[in-house]
């Protein structure tokens, strides 16, 4: 019906002119940079205004004072019925999604799906934390809008009267004339979206363009979380059940009136693997994995002006790369099975004071964290245990119990971050020091009774400062993570060596390019590297470490989503891959048949599991 009023507003040229534009010149740029640029030239004087720099932040002038919007990108897509079929599934699940045009390449009306917007950073990023766990990929970004001057390129001659409006206006078009139908957009053919995304300057809601009901339905559960089932069997000789772990994950979450929130989470696991591997593993695995629980994110927050603070137990997520962490520095994580499970299982929350300063498009962040929470390495006997350099001929080995610091205040960790959004560019400096969260394994030999080499793992401080950028560039992301690490400690090879350590700075960085195509099609490579700068010709790592990795996802029918990521080292050629089916059994059911498989030497990152090669299936639920 809106199709049939547009005919019947505009000429047969203007309607031509509408339909070429809208498909050829609305998607030629990214849109934030088009928006920005247009907008001064408009509106010069008071764009200046607004964006006048006025905070002083450990040293740097760098944030305005206008408040900002931010969105959660979830898809980009060529067909209003693909991004139909996305916005139903995100609406059924609770959230609130707008559909946005933006400027592309020729002949191809492009859809940015977008969760939001949300007045704050913060909550845009726990969004973000859900709807990775019911399965969604997504990054947060600065909101944007179809400024007029880009809706005036629309037409050639564009005059007031002319110019195509987002809606109808009831005294511009009788309803009689409508045939006494207001059009409503979920009625819409394919052209009909077409015209009316071409038409609009601001994001359309989806639950109206796609006619899914009201928005107002739309409400953030006050208890969520998840129990999933695992089974996985290692195909290596002796093969055997690895794990059938059962996981549920509860979370409860309300506001005590309008300043402070609150989250209060927990998790528990049962794994049944040593009922049917009666024998295989020993006590101390059995032990360690048998049955589990622990408290996840629990925190107060307290908004107060521009300033958020929150307290608890949470998760601080500087960075994230597909399938590494290079940026994402501060949470711990849980090494037992490697990097294998999924970034919401993997990742452990740290006891926090986090604060938080929100202007206009700047964001500054600092943290303390009185007791740190280390990697989880389990114990020795586990399939991903992190084994040391092997020992000598004639010499036993022993790995003794893990140290950790204690609670004295002198180990406890501190940081800074602060990013900037400017023209679609998400830029981030920080600085963080700590306890090194990952364990290094000191050796001291002992000659008597027997000769043997005794490692235990232990932690020392190191000192990490880094940076972050991503850019989207319409179907295509750009992410970048560089980081400099001071004092961390380092096994190496030559007996002589006291305790077989030695102290290594290092520099870390990442290029990732993320291409998003028709039908939910997702292709991402990285390349990564380490340098050594003052490197020790004993390491097992060289002076360069390369590496590359590539991700690939799509979906067929709809429902089934196929996924594939490699991770590969030049210097050794030891590498890892991970193909995987998932199955969207509706909104909250997710099926995933999968494998893992290493190759490389036996010291390399991946080679050291040459012989875990393993397949698996699990079920999530998702509530």
């Amino acid at each position: 019906m809106l199709k049939r009023w547009l005919k019947k507003s505009l000429s047969p040229r203007e309607r031509s002119r509408v339909r070429v534009y809208a498909r050829r010149r609305l998607l030629q740029d990214v849109g934030a940079r088009h928006v920005v640029r247009h907008s001064f030239k408009v509106f010069p004087a008071k764009i200046r205004k607004i964006w006048r720099i006025g905070l002083v932040l450990a040293g740097l002038l760098c944030a305005t004072v206008a408040q900002a919007d931010y969105v959660v990108q979830v898809g980009i897509f060529s067909k209003p019925f693909f991004a139909g079929e996305a916005a139903k599934v995100l609406h059924r699940q609770g959230f609130k999604v707008q559909a946005q045009p933006i400027i592309d390449v020729p002949n191809r009306l492009t859809i940015r799906l977008t969760v939001g917007p949300f007045v704050s950073r913060r909550d845009a990023e726990d969004t973000l934390a859900r709807l990775k766990a019911l399965g969604h990929d997504g990054f947060v970004r600065k909101a944007t809008s179809t400024a007029p001057e880009v809706r005036r390129r629309l037409v050639t001659a564009p005059t007031p009267a002319k110019t195509v409006a987002p809606a109808p206006a009831p005294e511009a078009r009788p309803e009689a004339e409508l045939g006494g139908v207001t059009p409503s957009p979920s009625e819409l053919d394919e052209e009909g979206i077409e015209l009316a995304l071409a038409a609009a300057a601001e994001p359309l809601s989806v639950e109206e363009l796609f006619g899914l009901g009201s928005a107002e339905a739309v409400h953030t559960p006050t208890f969520t979380g998840f129990f999933q089932s695992e089974l996985a069997y290692a195909v290596e000789e002796p093969a055997h059940y690895s794990k059938f772990r059962h996981t549920l994950e509860v979370s409860a979450q309300g506001r005590w009136g309008r300043r402070m929130k609150w989250r209060l989470s927990g998790r528990a696991a049962y794994d049944a693997v040593f009922d049917i591997e009666q024998d295989f593993y020993s006590e101390a695995v059995e032990d360690e994995r048998r049955f589990e629980a622990d408290v996840r994110e629990t925190y107060v927050d307290v908004s107060a002006g521009n300033w958020d603070f929150r307290l608890g137990r949470q998760h601080i997520i500087w960075g994230e790369m597909v399938g590494m962490f290079v940026a994402d520095v501060v949470s711990a994580k849980d090494m037992r099975e490697f990097v294998l499970p999924e970034f919401d299982v993997l990742r452990i929350p740290q006891w926090a004071a986090r604060g938080e300063y929100f202007s206009g498009d700047f964001h500054g962040e600092a943290i303390w964290i009185p007791r740190p929470t280390f990697d989880d390495i389990g114990v020795p006997g586990m399939d991903f245990y992190p084994n040391p350099i092997p020992a000598p001929a004639g010499f036993d080995l022993v790995i003794a119990e893990e140290r950790t610091p204690n609670d004295d205040l002198e180990y406890s960790g501190y940081g800074l971050r602060l990013s900037y959004v400017q023209a679609g560019w998400d830029t981030s400096l920080f600085y963080y020091s700590s306890m090194d969260a990952q364990a290094t394994f000191f050796r001291r030999i002992v000659t008597a009774p027997t000769p043997t080499v005794v490692y235990q793992p232990d932690h020392d401080r190191i000192h990490q400062i880094g940076a972050t950028v991503t850019k989207d560039f319409a179907a295509t992301l750009l992410k970048a993570e560089v980081v400099y690490t001071r004092d961390r400690w380092f096994d190496v090879l030559r007996a002589s060596d006291a305790d077989g350590v030695v102290r290594q700075d290092y520099l870390d960085y990442v290029l990732g390019v993320d291409w998003s195509f028709p039908r939910r099609t997702r292709l991402n490579l990285q390349l990564f590297q380490r340098w050594y700068p003052d490197h020790d010709p004993d390491m097992i790592p060289d002076e360069f470490e390369t590496g590359a990795s590539i991700y690939f996802s799509t979906r067929v029918f709809s429902t089934w989503e196929p996924q594939f990521l490699v991770v590969a080292n030049a210097n050794r050629g030891d590498w890892m891959a991970r193909p995987k089916l998932i199955w969207h059994a509706g909104s909250h059911w997710r099926w995933t048949v999968g494998a893992d498989y290493f190759g490389g030497e036996a010291v390399s990152l991946f080679g050291r599991f040459d012989a875990n090669d393993r397949v698996y299936t699990d079920l999530r639920f998702t509530f």
